[in-house]
């Protein structure tokens, strides 16, 4: 073994040990101010809060490679080109971003692990991530009592918003994309308004996938449809061996369609054996947010007849409309020769709050950036679309109003924005297109 796997080992335990002792010592408080004010309970760690006050130290924490690596390694591209874009334009307090990123590997213990290297080692003050929500609540356990600010760009798990009602996170917790509260709402009515009034769940079993399913069952039920595996709700582990029993479990309850919130890899390969054991005729397939790939359908393959099996499917993602949409899509697809993926707006948004409330600060550490994160997303003050702008406004004393390329980014007081979704369809050619927008 290597020197530096004793290294990453040990800064991991002294991290764990540091948030172990902080939870069993600290008092909880709740969140209740529409704006942020001085944390006073907030954990003390040796080097006060996370970051340095004159450098904006940013991470990012995102999956370059497992199960979510198809959506991740676009979301990583957008942070680069916010990062490139500043710096090109004067920094964050007067010198370039300093950035620093690692792969959590969509998995909670590697999450964990690369949030420990960048508080421990590159001293962020913010981190971009992460993506999968069972990983941004393994390192949230290590940014928190270190007073590092968290901005999720797709953890969607209505979990954090309940957690943050509790005092949780102390105001170090933010996302640029909205809840699943309101998606699998939005997924319901999409369900009940294509004729299905017989629907069974098929969830990834984390907080991603539990979440979106109790949601979806209350909201589903409230229209007037039936669950039919409620009782028994098909919950798959993504590192078994099989999926034979999950799949029949969902499908083979004779619903009009299965309501599958999934990972591309492991989730491809249940809709896959589900169609070999004959049960996906006629039953409508609805998905979402984790499996909006044009490399989904692929992995499922093929009809004996050489058709797509999910051709047909359709499902819900977390919609961009912002001011400044069409130029970042414009100004990405020239610089990377990619088209916009999902979530790649909202990774951009979230960089972006984070330079602009250091600058606006005058402080990169997660204290400062905590001070004025919400300032210069919500009302009042100037609406600006330009980052470059808006970092120039903040610095000569303007209140603004950022209006990102994902939406407006108004932050709540537990760190949710709201949005509308994409309706999305897999076409017969494998293609994805966006066919309606719905608003829950």
């Amino acid at each position: 073994m290597t020197k530096r796997f004793f290294s990453t080992l040990c800064l991991a335990l002294l991290a764990t040990v540091t948030t172990i002792w902080i939870v069993a010592c600290q008092p909880s408080t709740s969140v209740t101010d529409s704006k942020p004010t001085a944390d006073t309970t907030a954990p003390v760690t040796s080097s006060g809060s996370g970051g340095v006050k004159d450098t904006l130290r940013l991470g990012a924490v995102l999956p370059a490679t497992g199960d979510l690596s198809s959506i991740g390694a676009p979301m990583i591209k957008s942070i680069d080109f916010l990062v490139e874009t500043v710096n090109q334009c004067g920094g964050v307090l007067g010198k370039p971003i300093a950035f620093f990123k690692e792969d959590d590997r969509t998995d909670p213990p590697a999450g964990a692990e690369a949030m420990t290297k960048l508080v421990k080692v590159d001293n962020v003050g913010a981190v971009v991530g992460a993506f999968a929500s069972s990983v941004s609540t393994a390192a949230l356990a290590i940014a928190v009592p270190n007073k590092v600010v968290m901005i999720s760009p797709g953890s969607t798990s209505p979990v954090f918003t309940e957690r943050a009602k509790k005092g949780e996170f102390n105001g170090y917790w933010y996302r640029t994309a909205p809840p699943d509260t309101y998606q699998a709402l939005a997924l319901a009515n999409l369900a009940y308004k294509k004729g299905a009034r017989k629907v069974a769940t098929l969830v990834i079993n984390n907080d991603y996938g539990v979440g979106f399913e109790k949601a979806f069952v209350e909201a589903f039920e409230k229209l007037g449809g039936t669950i039919v595996n409620k009782i028994n709700p098909t919950r798959y582990d993504p590192k078994a061996a099989t999926f034979e029993a999950e799949a029949k479990g969902a499908f083979g309850t004779k619903p009009d369609a299965v309501a599958a919130i999934l990972y591309p890899d492991s989730g491809g390969a249940v809709i896959k054996a589900a169609f070999e054991q004959g049960l996906t005729k006629d039953v409508k397939i609805l998905l979402t947010d984790g499996v909006k790939t044009e490399d989904f359908p692929k992995l499922i393959g093929n009809t004996p007849e050489g058709k797509l099996i999910l051709a047909g499917a359709i499902g819900t993602v977390p919609g961009a409309d912002g001011k400044s949409l069409d130029t970042f899509a414009k100004s990405f697809k020239e610089k990377t020769g990619q088209d916009l993926g999902a979530f790649v707006p909202h990774s951009y948004d979230a960089a972006a709050l984070i330079a602009i409330a250091a600058e606006a600060a005058k402080d990169g550490t997660g204290d400062g950036i905590k001070s004025k994160i919400r300032e210069v997303a919500n009302a009042p003050g100037q609406e600006v679309s330009d980052v470059c702008e808006a970092i120039k406004l903040v610095k000569a004393g303007t209140d603004i109003d950022y209006q990102g390329a994902s939406g407006n980014v108004d932050l709540d007081e537990y760190g949710d924005v709201k949005g509308s979704y994409d309706v999305w369809e897999v076409q017969p050619d494998g293609k994805i297109t966006v066919i309606d927008r719905v608003s829950p």
